[in-house]
């Protein structure tokens, strides 16, 4: 076999339709073996000898894609200054571009015997681990462009990949839980018509299933247990040589070519190879300390995750890793924004969260990265870190103050109106000081983890039994209210509340300045049975329930459809500003932008938002008051807007208030089981009395 030189950068495997080039970083090692695996169990092994900077290389001609491969590292053994190589194990290229085959547990894929954590095991790893496979990066993407859908037009829809697809009665079976299954239009048509702009996917990076949660029968369903930062989970496609990269970008063009953006839900904050006692998968053995937070006792990891490891984020090497990894995602594989899981992790440049640490100077001067959306989940388990609000001015942020107010407001929690009406209007006391606007906010009831927008008006408490970790697993206090019985029920009243209370969040959602974020079934009124940590259970407990294609589409989905495209078709919903409080300059109305009514129709005073009573409210938005100019510097004019909120459990007479419209139409009632068509609600005028059904909403439209 020739082996030439090659080249140190770029790292991985590189194929240029001749050969390969083999690049791979590790300051801890004295020699490493690239080793070509073939399909007898046989491998052959190539020294890499040529160094730059720590990173070893090789090209090797006629290497070709499906070619699979790893690393074997030979190195200082000592876990008491953190060093953890050994040959015996079979490493992942950390740059892979795609991974074949699953690890089958056992104890050859530890450095360690059981029972025995402080000794060393030279079993060989290669017959259970998996392997990295040399890809062909030329692709057809013909005339394939990125949306680039503006905030203020978003609304995002978190979807599990194999959850979305696996039950579609429409889709072939071979197709089903998978990529393939994304492109197919029957998926497709459904975003579409339900107003979707992004699919917000949760993890599609190669991903590890536990050794606990394979013993227990279970799997890692939800993905967070990353191995591989550039490659495609291979168990989401028909193939895992390649074919996994080449279905993904098809996936990708096909949504793209019906206008909808691919967000990516990415685990940079660790990795599958967990605390001291995990398996030694890649990184681990590579340069342990290099790559890994590693605690006063370097034979330990410092956890801010809750998954045993924290990645090192001062480390030049992770974050060029993830850099990488990032910008390869948005210009190979074409995708339009990333969702950050547990951020807060990766601005813990030394032991605080710091909003000016290395990771977020990279992104904000990156020419590519800084172009695509950037949502972080704005907190993690260390320390100080619940940072909503205290991110830099480029990202926007999973809000999770929002999803606990809104909560509490329709379960009847007393005093929130006033803390409602922050939310309502795009939470300025979180990212008004910064610069940032309204849009900044991710707005979300519901999302993958928790209760589904079903169980949430359906459980007080969370049933996480099947999980077999005892019900001690999940969120304890979730903010919901099962409606009076816990669980499933036949009692009509109870049924009716529980519909009445989903199309609250719904609308709630719909009508709240801001992103809006749906989770995946939630239209379906998709139950998990109450289980609010469903990470492990990669069946129908998870999977998404369609509806029978050959009868009537269900209620709530006509009402989210309703409510989604009510907000795509108004800006006053959708504002790029804040509200100022006040008439508007350069606008001929001398109405307020906002105004905010008892149910008298009287104006709020300080004593009413403070009022331990108060449980319901009008809200006026001017659509003729709306301050920030189209893109062309055009004025931006909508209709105007009452809504009207009844969170007490008795019905509630409301005044519509004087001097802010004289004919007003009826166009969302949540107490209504049916949705009202355009132009056949009520009409009311100015002084009228309009009676709201406990715990429902309104809202009536005034022709600009």
């Amino acid at each position: 076999m020739q082996v030439w030189p090659g080249q140190s950068y770029p790292l991985g495997a590189t194929y240029d339709g001749a050969g390969t080039n083999f690049a791979v970083y590790s300051e801890a090692a004295r020699r490493i073996e690239l080793c070509l695996l073939h399909d007898d169990g046989s491998e052959t092994a190539v020294e890499l000898r040529e160094t730059d900077a720590f990173v070893r290389h090789a090209y090797l001609p006629g290497v070709m894609p499906g070619q699979r491969y790893g690393f074997r590292v030979h190195g200082p053994y000592e876990p008491e200054r953190g060093r953890r190589c050994n040959a015996a194990k079979l490493l992942l290229d950390p740059y892979a571009r795609a991974i074949s085959g699953s690890i089958a547990w056992g104890e050859e894929v530890y450095g360690y015997h059981f029972g025995r954590p402080d000794s060393r095991n030279d079993l060989d790893s290669a017959p259970r681990t998996m392997s990295s496979v040399v890809v062909n990066p030329y692709f057809d993407w013909a005339n394939d462009r990125p949306p680039r859908t503006e905030y203020h037009h978003t609304v995002l829809y978190e979807a599990h990949v194999k959850g979305l697809t696996m039950r579609h009665p429409d889709l072939p079976e071979e197709l089903r839980g998978t990529y393939a299954a994304l492109a197919h239009p029957a998926v497709i048509g459904h975003l579409a018509k339900l107003g979707v702009t992004a699919l917000e996917l949760m993890p599609v990076h190669q991903f590890v299933h536990d050794h606990r949660l394979v013993d227990d029968g279970l799997s890692n369903y939800w993905g967070y247990n990353t191995i591989g930062f550039f490659a495609p989970h291979n168990g989401y496609a028909s193939g895992d040589r390649g074919q996994q990269v080449l279905e993904f970008k098809s996936a990708v063009r096909a949504l793209h070519e019906a206008g909808i953006e691919v967000i990516l839900d990415v685990v940079y904050n660790h990795t599958a190879e967990g605390n001291h006692l995990g398996p030694t998968l890649s990184f681990r053995g590579l340069d342990n300390a290099s790559y890994y937070r590693l605690a006063e006792d370097p034979r330990y990891y410092t956890d801010t995750t809750g998954t045993g490891n924290s990645l090192l984020m001062r480390s030049p090497h992770v974050l060029q890793l993830i850099m990488d990894s990032l910008r390869y995602w948005v210009t190979e594989m074409h995708v339009d924004g990333f969702r950050f899981d547990l951020a807060a992790t990766l601005a813990r440049q030394f032991h605080e969260v710091d909003r000016l640490s290395s990771f977020f100077d990279l992104v904000q001067q990156d020419p590519v990265v800084s172009q695509v959306k950037l949502i972080a989940e704005p907190w993690d388990l260390g320390e100080g870190g619940y940072q909503v609000g205290n991110f830099p001015p480029l990202w926007t942020e999973w809000n999770g103050k929002y999803r606990d107010t809104v909560r509490d407001l329709w379960r009847g929690q007393p005093r929130t109106l006033a803390e409602f009406a922050g939310r309502l209007t795009g939470s300025s006391d979180l990212y008004q000081d910064d610069g940032r606007r309204p849009l900044a906010s991710i707005n979300f009831t519901t999302c993958h983890d928790g209760f589904t927008l079903h169980d949430l008006v359906s459980y007080d408490e969370k049933h996480n039994e099947a999980n077999r970790e005892g019900n001690r697993d999940g969120e304890a206090h979730n903010r919901s209210w099962n409606c009076g019985v816990e669980g499933a029920t036949e009692d009509p009243e109870v049924l009716e509340l529980r519909a009445r209370q989903m199309r609250n969040f719904t609308a709630t959602l719909m009508l709240s300045q801001g992103v809006p974020m749906l989770s995946h079934g939630d239209e379906f009124a998709r139950t998990q049975g109450g289980n609010n940590n469903a990470y492990c259970q990669d069946n129908e407990l998870s999977w998404v329930p369609w509806p029978d294609p050959g009868k009537p589409a269900p209620v709530l989905l006509e009402f989210t459809r309703q409510m989604v495209w009510l907000r795509r078709n108004h800006p006053v919903f959708r504002r790029r500003r804040f509200f100022h409080g006040r008439p508007v300059e350069g606008t001929h109305d001398e109405l307020s932008d906002i105004a905010w009514f008892t149910p008298h129709g009287e104006e709020m005073r300080a004593r009413d938002w403070q009022a331990q009573n108060t449980r319901a409210l009008t809200v006026f938005l001017n659509g003729e008051a709306i301050s920030e100019p189209g893109s062309r510097g055009e004025r931006i004019t909508d209709d105007s807007f009452l809504l009207m909120f009844n969170v007490s459990a008795d019905p509630q007479e409301f005044t519509l208030p004087a001097g802010h419209g004289d004919r007003w139409r009826l166009v969302v009632d949540t107490a209504r089981e049916e949705v009202l068509p355009p132009g056949s609600g009520p009409q009311y005028g100015a002084g009228d009395r309009v009676t709201l059904t406990g715990r429902s909403l309104a809202v009536l439209q005034r022709p600009a």
